[in-house]
């Protein structure tokens, strides 16, 4: 035999069997990158509807919060038409209370201007029961 041939049959059993096996691995290799690759897949459709599904909660959050500004500002104006006309109002009954404030006291003190106080209604009450007396006296002087 000669070497060429000898080469060949170690190789054919030492090499040969190695290769089957590589072969059969790489199959099966391929076979997980292929379930491998179509999970990815899988999840690539998963991610891109979960990101639309984002898009869309991101969109009606926005609306939300534009109606809940709109809404809010509306609110805001209203009281401010609410506080602007209660200031009015309070502005319009406070003067109305100073005036009837005023107008008491000016009867106030025409009541006191006019008024006699105690102690000129006594005098007036002794000057009065002095002159009845003097009256009484002099009714009787007459009819004598």
């Amino acid at each position: 035999m000669d070497i060429s041939e000898t080469v060949k049959k170690v190789l054919q059993e030492v090499v040969v069997p190695d290769l089957g096996k590589i072969k059969d691995e790489n199959s099966k290799i391929l076979a997980i990158l292929d379930l491998t690759n179509k999970r990815l897949d899988d999840v690539t459709t998963h991610l891109a509807d979960q990101s639309r599904r984002i898009d869309e909660t991101n969109k009606r959050i926005d609306e939300v919060r534009a109606e809940f500004t709109k809404r809010f500002d509306e609110t805001n104006k209203r009281i401010d038409d609410i506080r602007a006309e209660l200031t009015l109002r309070f502005d319009e009954i406070h003067s109305d209370l100073i005036n009837r404030l005023d107008a008491n006291n000016a009867r106030i003190d025409r009541f006191f201007e006019t008024a006699v106080t105690k102690y000129e209604h006594g005098k007036m009450e002794e000057r009065v029961t002095r002159l009845e007396r003097d009256i009484d006296v002099i009714r009787r002087q007459l009819a004598v």
